[in-house]
């Protein structure tokens, strides 16, 4: 077991998080929560998607949001967008794009969130490539939804996990693409730690050259002892809301918890002696604008047990 030395956590509550609430949040709070992460040291946040809005209203004013916030330089505003169309709007509105891919391990989930089935997904990678190239962006990453289980179709098997990785990297390659990172995504919530692990080491030692980065829901509680999961495997990527925002609107979960909350995540890694270069101060401070613009508390556990902190440096 060895942990890493340091811990990129990518923000991703004012997106994930807000996509889900039946009421329309401002834009204006949302931009105050946004310029607040700005200053706990968070070197990437995903503000918005570029989606219909007929499907996720919160999303309606992505444009007028990106306009609004305040732009720090060391900080990446990234967005998602699930279409050539709201590619082409990502980059209009000057934000980070990665040049990335989604492909998803269950064909219900994936029917029920891009229209189109887990083979469909694969048989998009042509076209997103030559969409990307337009941009002089190159597809370097793989997003791999409902990676460890489905509220549709069950658990998900590990040969079916890397079957569509290897077609989604091979499709890749085949069009002059060098796949360089995974996103591993438990979108409902499924993961145990020891599959984590084993999820983890079977990429690993399939394709050692690869990054890994774990996007854990906190569905069923187990996202923080999943994240000590991966951690100790060496994973030192993760996408995390503050306050543990978030969740699929097209996940069937009403009312589950969201994802791993940031200010959780990074107070587990600062116990354990790994650098997250954030102020946990000012993720609290994050924590209770988000649950006042929302008028309701949210699921992490900092902001109630407290900033009590032993580093454990073994």
């Amino acid at each position: 077991m060895s942990f890493p030395q340091h811990v990129k956590i990518y923000e991703v509550g004012p997106r994930e998080g807000f996509q889900i609430e039946d009421a329309l949040i401002p834009t204006t709070s949302k931009v105050k929560l946004i310029n607040e992460l700005n200053e706990t040291g968070l070197t990437s946040i995903e503000v918005t998607s570029f989606v219909n809005p007929k499907w996720v209203p919160n999303m309606a004013d992505a444009e007028a949001l990106l306009l609004a916030i305040n732009r720090e330089l060391n900080v990446d505003y990234r967005t998602v967008y699930l279409n050539l169309k709201g590619l082409e709007r990502a980059f209009a509105a000057n934000v980070k794009i990665d040049g990335c891919v989604s492909l998803s391990a269950s064909s219900t989930f994936a029917k029920r969130n891009t229209n189109k089935t887990a083979d469909e997904l694969i048989q998009t990678i042509p076209a997103w490539v030559e969409s990307y190239k337009a941009y002089n962006i190159p597809v370097e990453q793989l997003i791999m939804m409902a990676t460890f289980g489905c509220n549709f179709e069950g658990e998900i098997e590990l040969a079916q996990v890397m079957k569509v990785l290897k077609n989604g990297i091979d499709s890749a390659a085949e069009h002059g693409e060098t796949i360089r990172s995974l996103k591993l995504c438990d979108t409902m919530g499924w993961a145990n730690p020891e599959q984590i692990k084993r999820t983890v080491f079977a990429i690993k030692n399939e394709w050692p050259e690869l990054e890994l980065i774990l996007h854990l829901h906190d569905t069923r509680g187990l996202g923080i002892a999943n994240a000590y999961s991966a951690l100790q495997e060496g994973v030192n990527q993760f996408d995390a809301a503050i306050g543990g925002l978030g969740g699929c609107p097209f996940a069937a979960v009403k009312g589950a918890a969201g994802n791993v909350a940031t200010e959780d995540l990074a107070f587990l890694c600062e116990n354990l002696g790994i650098d997250t270069g954030l102020n946990l101060e000012k993720l609290l401070n994050c924590v209770n604008l988000a649950e006042t613009i929302l008028a309701r508390p949210l699921q992490g556990h900092l902001k109630t047990g407290g900033l009590l902190l032993q580093k454990n440096t073994v």
